[in-house]
Formats: C-alpha cells, structure tokens, sequence
C-alpha cells in the first residue's frame, strides 16, 4: 500500500511543479510560494508514509491540491484525477496486504517453512 501511495503523491509533486509553470504568468508571488510548498508537501509526505499520520496527511493534501484550482483551473480537474488515484491506491493497497496476510496464514496453518 505504501508504494503505491508514495507513487501517487510523488507523481502530484511532478503535476505541481507543471501547475507552477502555468500559473508563473497569472498568479500573485504567494500563490507560487503556496504552490512550491505543496509540490514540497507531496514529496516530504511520500517519505512519511511509514509513520501514523502519514496517510491522514496525504489525505489533507488531496484537498489542497484540488483547492489550488482557484490558481490553475485544470487543477480542479487534475486534483481530483489524483485524488481518485489516491483513495483506489489505499484501498487495493489494504486489499492486496490482506490477500497476503492470508497466504500467510495458511502457509503457517500448513506447517509450511519460512524462505
């Protein structure tokens, strides 16, 4: 699961250093600074999956990626497209971990030796 998430938010830090270079022309010197700390965010948040609140913060900044369409408009949609990605990237990631505890399981049920 955690690959997969940390996938997501990497490919996000990728898609806000694209939405900078769009929004350089229009958008005022903060909303470049907001938007540079995000694609940051997204980077640091990747490598923090580990812990406890790691989810719940990538969970935070699927939020502010798509609220940063009031910068980029195609980051309504875009955001969203990524936030998608991000709740089916939990939930096959808890499915497959959960296949695998399973196999695990009968492997130990059946006496099976550990490789």
């Amino acid at each position: 699961m955690r690959i997969m998430c940390a996938t997501v938010l990497t490919m996000e830090s990728i898609l806000m250093g694209f939405a900078l270079l769009i929004a350089k022309d229009q958008a005022t010197s903060l909303q470049i600074w907001l938007g540079g700390l995000l694609a940051i965010l997204f980077l640091l948040t990747a490598g923090v999956l580990k812990r406890k609140g790691g989810y719940l913060l990538g969970s935070v900044l699927q939020i502010l990626i798509i609220g940063y369409g009031f910068v980029v408009p195609m980051m309504f949609y875009m955001g969203g497209l990524f936030a998608i990605l991000w709740v089916v990237a939990i939930y096959l990631g808890r499915r497959g971990e959960a296949i695998k505890a399973a196999l695990i399981a009968s492997a130990d049920k059946n006496g099976a030796k550990k490789p």
